[in-house]
């Protein structure tokens, strides 16, 4: 039987977005097992997936040499046939090439990708959104039907929970996850709070939501909506709710996939709204579309700011270059609102 590694321990956005990859791989090779492989504490998003028979976490190792030789062996010992590497960092290809696949494809570009690699294709960046970079991977392997939408897997009992809580709030609701790794990526929390508050007097329902060691952000945004009357009011009838840290990378995505109108930055948990044909509104700050990591569907939208220092960086520094961080504080809460209102509500363009 033919064993097939798909490989991307990068980010949780960027292991979402291979799903079209993987699913394409299934099509071929209906008979194939495939294994994914994935940054270490994501492992439990994916193992309901019907296309994956294993998910395999990495965590990479300060020991650079070790962690590698160690990862190696335990994925040489699964003996694949084909590898298949969607993350372009040497480490990724040294533990392809140690792992002893017969083919290995992975992305050219840097002068060990051939040495590494049987196979290599161009990334392309700033020519196409990332989940037909990633399908070109598959050109190699010759002509083959191709899956284009990262389908989400939810764990049923995370659903379950996600379905328990959403029975209980009345109207619509608003997700707002104000979180990401890299401060810059953060629209200010004063105006996620102005757009909670402007959703709740609307009648709508208000769910924050933070990673975990994220919990002071969304909880800054709770401190400022319930700064208000209204907001203090929204929340004695449980139409605001904080779920910051409380939740698990499944239930997260169970939670996420109930929403009427998602709000966030360009981050993770935004590409588990859409995948699952959720509204969303993005906004993007030191990262820019063109980069092709925007999210997809009629009913979403990156709110950006068009200025000559963006992008700064593939995932945005710690601080603002400029020191003005003008390309999250331009974007007003009034345009972000404009943008979230038709879609929370179900309203229809005139």
């Amino acid at each position: 039987m033919m064993r097939i590694a798909v490989w991307n321990t990068a980010f949780l956005g960027d292991a979402v977005l291979t799903l079209p990859l993987i699913r394409s791989l299934r099509l071929r090779f209906p008979k194939a097992e495939t294994d994914f492989y994935v940054r270490g504490g994501l492992e439990d998003l994916f193992r309901p997936h019907p296309d994956l028979n294993a998910v395999l976490g990495y965590a990479k190792d300060r020991r650079f040499s070790g962690g590698i030789i160690t990862q190696a062996r335990r994925a040489a010992a699964r003996r694949y046939d084909l590898w298949i590497s969607a993350h372009g960092s040497f480490r990724s290809g040294l533990v392809a090439a140690l792992a002893g696949a017969g083919r290995r494809i992975g992305y050219a570009g840097p002068v060990w990708s051939k040495a590494l690699y049987t196979q290599t294709v161009g990334r392309r960046f700033g020519e196409m959104h990332e989940i037909d970079r990633l399908l070109e991977l598959l050109r190699p392997l010759g002509d083959g039907p191709r899956a284009d939408w990262p389908e989400i897997a939810l764990d049923p009992a995370a659903a379950c929970r996600a379905e328990a809580c959403f029975s209980r709030l009345p109207g619509p609701v608003l997700g707002i996850h104000p979180g990401s790794i890299w401060a810059t990526k953060r629209w200010p929390a004063e105006y996620y709070a102005e757009v909670g508050a402007r959703a709740l007097a609307d009648g709508a329902s208000v769910l924050l939501f933070a990673g975990k060691g994220e919990e002071t952000v969304s909880s800054a945004v709770r401190a400022l909506i319930t700064d208000t009357a209204d907001g203090r009011a929204a929340e004695k009838q449980g139409r605001l709710r904080d779920f910051g840290g409380r939740l698990s990378l499944p239930e997260l995505a169970a939670f996420l996939g109930r929403l009427s109108c998602y709000l966030g930055n360009d981050s993770g948990p935004m590409h588990l709204a859409w995948a699952q044909r959720r509204p969303v509104t993005a906004v993007f700050g030191p990262t820019v579309e063109k980069l092709g990591f925007f999210p997809r569907g009629e009913k979403a939208s990156v709110i950006e700011k068009d200025l000559p220092c963006r992008p700064c960086g593939l995932h945005g520094p710690a601080t603002c270059p400029l020191r003005h961080h003008r390309c999250m504080r331009d974007i007003s809460p009034d345009e972000v609102w404009d943008n979230v209102r038709p879609k929370l509500l179900n309203e229809r363009k005139a």
